[in-house]
């Protein structure tokens, strides 16, 4: 049925709400880009600048516009298995039902009761550190988190050139503010000829360390992430193996846990081109774990659902799941 016109209105405005942060960034590099070449610019600083926006703007484009990786269709329920869910009264029936399209999967964690990790709005088992995202409306493959400032969830498919992002915003920032930095003194010792650019070379200098250490932090914090091997949402709920909790239970070591997300080629590294290497869902538990069961087959009664930890009239529960 098509939307009410006060539907599309609204969902009109979401559009335009979600990106608007996008645009507020683009914004910002255009005045930065005028500020810095026309008002500021010593033609020596050209070369690497221009390199260091090339290189943000690529890796910002990547971030924002690659899709999101969904599972495979061998985790989505089948037809019938989905109508007899719908169907079915008894929770041990429900739980008989996920076994049997879970057996053969490749997965390893389940929710904290040991129950099979099931999203109930897309009618499929997770993959491992798979999660429903609420504004995306879908499930995303290692989700990480939902970015407003890419408009974009950031998962398997775009985590690399997310890091890239932070990383050349980083580095344009600092050049900003070190090559800023000697105009904003004579600008303070009223050296600095009173003209329109004293306006442009103040702020600028004041946004470029603004964003400077913002990122830091979000940078340093990513980078932890990586040689940890945990995504966001990892960090704040570790996953849960066979033996309970464990938020080290994907951890290679960091050198293999920088390749998981980079590849193995160091030549790709800094460029914004997809390198993470094992396919859509392969994350390997780290050796030590050697114990954890590769199904979940023996879980408890209990299934996983998007929608809520509760009991319905008919016995069934879930568990939110971000």
């Amino acid at each position: 049925m098509a939307p009410s016109g006060s539907g599309a209105v609204r969902s009109g405005c979401r559009r335009v709400f979600y990106w608007s942060p996008v645009l507020f960034i683009s914004a910002i590099v255009v005045w930065s880009y005028y500020a810095f070449v026309l008002q500021l610019c010593v033609v020596a600083y050209l070369l690497v600048y221009h390199v260091l926006l090339f290189m943000f703007v690529w890796a910002y484009w990547r971030t924002i516009f690659t899709r999101p990786m969904m599972p495979l269709e061998e985790f989505h329920l089948p037809p019938a298995d989905r109508q007899l869910l719908e169907r079915e009264d008894r929770a041990e029936s429900v739980q008989e039902v996920l076994r049997r399209v879970a057996k053969e999967l490749p997965v390893y964690t389940r929710t904290a009761s040991g129950a099979i990790r099931f999203c109930d709005r897309c009618h499929l088992v997770k993959p491992d550190r798979c999660h429903h995202c609420s504004v995306c409306n879908k499930c995303i493959l290692k989700m990480d988190h939902h970015c407003p400032w890419v408009n974009n969830c950031v998962g398997f498919s775009n985590y690399k050139f997310f890091l890239l992002f932070l990383a050349y915003s980083l580095l344009y920032c600092l050049f900003i503010t070190a090559t800023d930095m000697p105009y904003f003194i004579r600008f303070w010792t009223n050296s600095l000829p009173d003209t329109q650019a004293k306006f442009h070379i103040m702020f600028l200098f004041f946004a470029a360390a603004m964003f400077f250490i913002s990122l830091s932090s979000l940078f340093s914090y990513h980078c932890w992430l990586v040689c940890k091997n945990r995504s966001t949402l990892e960090a704040f709920r570790a996953p849960v193996f066979q033996h309970g909790p464990n938020k080290n239970g994907f951890s290679l070591g960091a050198s293999k846990n920088i390749r998981q997300v980079f590849g193995d080629e160091k030549k790709y590294w800094a460029l914004p081109v997809f390198s993470s290497p094992g396919g859509a869902h392969p994350f390997p538990p780290r050796p030590a774990r050697g114990s954890q069961t590769w199904l979940l087959g023996g879980g408890s009664s209990e299934t996983e659902s998007d929608g809520g930890k509760q009991r319905d009239s008919r016995g069934k529960r879930g568990t939110l799941e971000t």
